[in-house]
């Protein structure tokens, strides 16, 4: 069996304090019963959580201080088979070597999809 997938975002806001994304809910990251599977879900999240902790516009392989997640945890409250998916990141804990983040996916309406923290630790 193949199966393809095809996850698109974008950063549609950025600052020290905060990252917000946008996901079309699209047929690549549909699972087979017709709404988002649930790791693209986690993929969008994480990325978007990365994006903050690592708090550079441009992030360019084997850059230094890159935020590696070492935790994930997640609520998966909703989901929907079309629209849109909207991440916001936010900071619990920045610090040097820890940084705690938590990303609330929604969905339409603002309907709550996904709350999900993660913990990231700067690769030397």
């Amino acid at each position: 069996m193949q199966v393809k997938g095809n996850i698109e975002f974008t950063i549609v806001e950025q600052s020290a304090e905060k990252v917000v994304g946008e996901m079309p809910v699209q047929a690549g990251i549909l699972n087979p019963f017709g709404v988002a599977h649930a790791g693209a879900m986690l993929w969008f999240a994480d990325v978007c959580a990365t994006v903050l902790a690592f708090g550079k516009i441009e992030m360019e392989p084997g850059a230094s201080g890159f935020p590696l997640a070492i935790n994930l945890n997640a609520a998966l409250l909703g989901n929907q088979k079309d629209g849109v998916f909207k991440a916001t990141s936010v900071f619990v804990k920045r610090g040097r070597s820890l940084s705690v983040v938590r990303t609330t996916v929604t969905g339409d309406n603002g309907r709550l999809i996904a709350d999900v923290s993660t913990s990231h630790v700067p690769a030397r």
